[in-house]
């Protein structure tokens, strides 16, 4: 039986309140990659794989989606303007859609559309578009509530591949990594109900790392990857609580989130940095260990297992990557499918569902014991880096040409009936 930790559970679903099956934000409900307890999936797929139950196409952008109430919101790039769309999850009908302009293009990449993954809290919709304009919609209609221009605000440059890191919620604060280093402004907290700032902190750029939030010897943090740092943060007035260096300057990137195994914290990214663990103390925060070994990821994040961490290690770009399961720990690895390739993953169930980058859909069983695939299909036919968003049995894929919902429940269980039925 997988460990989650009960903490993380509590401050998660205080800080963004969801019903049974939601995905409202980046890696699920808790933000870990751990789906919702009572997600039931198939135990095996029909001979052509999952069955398909909408598609339809979509703009440029690596976002993946965000559901909540059997609405899905897709956050996606069509020609000059950023497009914020809720859809119906069980049909694909457009309820709302919601435009703004973008005038970014790709340097070292030429994504143009939004990478950050859109985050639902209650009656509103938080999106960080990839020329840092900040926005909250109106959950029902998609009306703006209020916007900020990051980059103008906050003295930011544009970065090797525009903004992708999602923002956090905790309490009353919108918590994102912003990267005004000129300003001391690395992180800035916003005002849920305006968007005004808070406080800001870090005299660092931004990564493509979302925060998440964890909670150790009794207090809160904020747990941050910045360009060049480990960081916990005090969430009530940005004070550091500890500070480890992270990251290498030239042509780099942090894309992982930040993982909380009990009292410790992991870290990992590629081009040399490797990975880092450190157990966070109640007076200070101690490195244990940093190495490339096990695992070294360009920007996929492992998912706690029993505490264990499954994820992958490799590039996307340079090869070869596989698939590990190891103990933090000891830095053992537990199991590995070698050349396995790059890979985003979650878990629903006790099952692992792993989305290669080829655009192949592979269902395994979730265990540190051993590797065992239940599945494999090809889901999509082009590069596929947004991550997938699973509700109440229905998995979202989607590359930047088309998205599609495919049915893995099991037979009887149904999606939520929507509360939204407003367009404008």
């Amino acid at each position: 039986m997988r460990i989650i930790q009960l903490s993380l559970l509590i401050l998660v679903c205080l800080s963004v309140p969801c019903r049974g099956g939601d995905w409202p934000q980046i890696m699920g409900p808790y933000r870990n990659g751990h789906a919702a307890a009572g997600e039931a999936l198939a135990a095996e797929w029909p001979a052509g794989g999952p069955p398909l139950k909408w598609q339809r196409p979509v703009g440029s952008g690596f976002a993946g989606l965000a559901i909540s109430r059997n609405v899905a919101i897709l956050f996606h790039r069509i020609e000059d303007e950023e497009i914020v769309e809720a859809l119906r999850a069980d049909t694909g009908e457009v309820l709302w859609k919601h435009s703004s302009p973008v005038s970014y293009k790709g340097t070292f990449n030429p994504n143009d559309g939004p990478i950050a993954v859109p985050l639902i809290d209650k009656d509103r919709v938080y999106v960080f578009g990839i020329a840092g304009h900040l926005q909250c919609l109106d959950f029902k209609t998609g009306k703006q509530i209020w916007s900020r221009q990051t980059h103008q605000d906050f003295q930011v440059g544009e970065g090797y591949f525009g903004v992708g890191s999602t923002p956090l919620i905790i309490e009353d604060k919108l918590l994102v990594n912003v990267g005004g280093k000129r300003q001391n402004a690395g992180i800035v907290a916003f005002s849920l109900d305006e968007g005004r700032t808070l406080w800001k902190s870090m005299p660092d750029d931004a990564s493509y790392s979302s925060p998440v939030s964890g909670f150790f010897n009794g207090r809160f943090y904020a747990l941050f990857i910045t360009r060049q740092h480990l960081v916990g943060v005090d969430p009530e007035n940005g004070n550091i609580l500890f500070q480890f260096p992270f990251g290498k300057r030239g042509p780099t990137v942090n894309g992982a989130n930040p993982v909380q195994v009990g009292r410790h914290v992991f870290a990992t990214a590629s081009y040399g940095v490797g990975g880092f663990w450190g157990l966070v103390g109640g007076n200070s925060t101690t490195e244990i260990w940093r190495s490339e070994k096990p695992m070294s990821s360009q920007y996929t994040t492992p998912i706690e297992y029993d505490g264990a961490l499954i994820g992958i290690d490799g590039r996307q770009d340079v090869g070869p990557a596989r698939l590990i399961c190891f103990d933090p720990k000891s830095q053992k690895v537990l199991w590995s499918k070698e050349n396995f390739g790059y890979a985003t993953l979650l878990e629903a169930d006790n099952k692992l569902l792993i989305l290669k980058t080829d655009g192949t859909l592979v269902m395994a069983t979730g265990s540190k014991e051993k590797y065992q695939e239940l599945g494999r299909a090809q889901v999509l036919n082009s590069t596929t880096r947004a991550l997938p968003a699973l509700s109440n049995g229905l998995l979202f894929v989607r590359d930047t040409k088309t998205l599609k919902c495919l049915e893995l429940n099991k037979p009887g269980q149904s999606p939520a009936t929507p509360d939204n039925s407003n367009s404008n």
